[in-house]
């Protein structure tokens, strides 16, 4: 048998008096967090990811662009992905189907228009020597009208020389720098990183877009949540609208100058309307460029102003088509980005990181001028704006 226990004691009865106190840790042993992050605490954590942005693009500029560029195609694939992915096909399979599909219009692009390109690169080249000739004659032509008006003291026949020389000179330059840019496309933009590494970290990220988006909004501060996601979205919002509308508007200005140009009898139409169409992503450059492009190879090419008037033709209604059809269509009043600050971001970021600071000089203007805005908002409301002056103050 289990051996029974003694019966226990009665407890003593505890008087309040008898109740010891526990002994209370000293400040210095264990310190509690404080319950509210400090300013200098939250300065040090936004200046911390500015620095550390900074350094990794100072130090990785060189590696970074195809994971940019992949970044940037799931990014722009992903709502067609979370479709696909809606209609029953795992988000895997729908990033591996628009990845095949995007390489696949990519290839197909190339091998179309490659052996036009260099069609129109051998005529380019074979015009050179005419080409130079028109230029030296006009400047010929222009220093002489000078000096009928203002004299041979202020235009000598060495200044002539000299002008028509150095104007053909740049022609030939231009015109080699362009062949070699166009002929060694492949080179320039290196097939292993470009071609090979930039689809497969594409495929990654777009398969994984919605993890990393929960991700990155676990980590973000708890207090200040709610108004992160707001701006996020809103750069969402204003990113989206930009780069997916502008990226229509791109295609269908370089289908239509090419083909209009083409149409027009212009030799190099192609090559122009190509060029001018994919910088139209940089406001107005595109179109200006484009345009002087194509009406100085006209005045050289045809003999008489039909056909310049053909090409101006052309890019006026590029014009129209692009202010009253492609740019309320695709982009409307949702893009809240001036051209003027567009512009500026695009040369920052080129002169800073060259291409790859081209890629991110958009979104990096949209989330600035997104903060800037929500800043303003603040400032707006807050007792610095509208603290009124008192009595004994003198209104202004």
């Amino acid at each position: 048998m289990r051996p029974s226990l003694p019966a226990a004691a009665a407890p003593p009865p505890v008087t309040p008096t008898s109740v010891t106190p526990a002994p209370v840790p000293a400040a210095s042993a264990h310190p509690l967090p404080p319950r509210e992050a400090t300013r200098g605490q939250r300065v040090a954590l936004l200046a911390g990811l500015v620095i550390v942005a900074w350094v990794t693009l100072e130090l990785f500029a060189s590696v970074l662009l195809p994971f940019v560029a992949a970044a940037g195609i799931a990014y722009f694939l992903d709502p067609l992905a979370g479709r696909l992915t809606r209609l029953g096909m795992q988000r895997g399979a729908a990033a591996l189907l628009l990845i095949v599909a995007l390489l696949t219009c990519g290839l197909l692009s190339a091998l179309l228009l490659y052996p036009l390109l260099l069609a129109q690169i051998g005529i380019l080249v074979s015009r050179v020597p005419f080409y130079v000739d028109q230029v030296r004659a006009f400047s010929a032509e222009v220093i002489a009208s000078l000096q009928e008006r203002l004299g041979p003291a202020f235009v000598d026949e060495k200044l002539r020389d000299l002008v028509s020389g150095q104007a053909s000179a740049m022609l030939s330059f231009l015109v080699s720098a362009l062949s070699r840019l166009i002929g060694g496309g492949f080179a320039l933009f290196n097939v292993l990183t470009l071609a090979v590494v930039t689809p497969v970290v594409a495929f990654y990220l777009l398969r994984d877009w919605p993890r990393v988006v929960a991700r990155l909004d676990g980590w973000l501060p708890r207090r200040y949540a709610g108004v992160l996601r707001a701006q996020a979205l809103e750069v969402d919002r204003i990113l989206a609208a930009w780069l997916r509308g502008q990226a229509m508007c791109c295609i269908v200005l370089a289908l239509f100058y090419s083909l209009a140009l083409s149409a027009v009898g212009l030799d190099l139409g192609l090559i122009v309307g190509i060029s001018a169409g994919m910088l139209s992503f940089i406001p107005y450059v595109g179109s200006i460029t484009g345009a002087i492009t194509s009406i100085g190879l006209a005045f050289a090419q045809f003999p008489t102003w039909n056909g310049v008037l053909m090409v101006i033709g052309v890019f006026l209604a590029g014009q129209a088509l692009e202010g009253y059809v492609i740019y309320p269509r695709f982009l409307g009043d949702r893009v809240e980005l001036h051209a003027v600050w567009v512009i500026f971001a695009l040369f920052a970021g080129g002169a800073a990181f060259g291409f790859l600071g081209v890629l991110l000089a958009v979104p990096v203007a949209a989330i600035i001028g997104v903060l800037c805005r929500f800043w303003l908002s603040r400032y707006l409301q807050s007792r610095l704006y509208l603290d009124l002056p008192t009595d004994n103050e003198p209104k202004r």
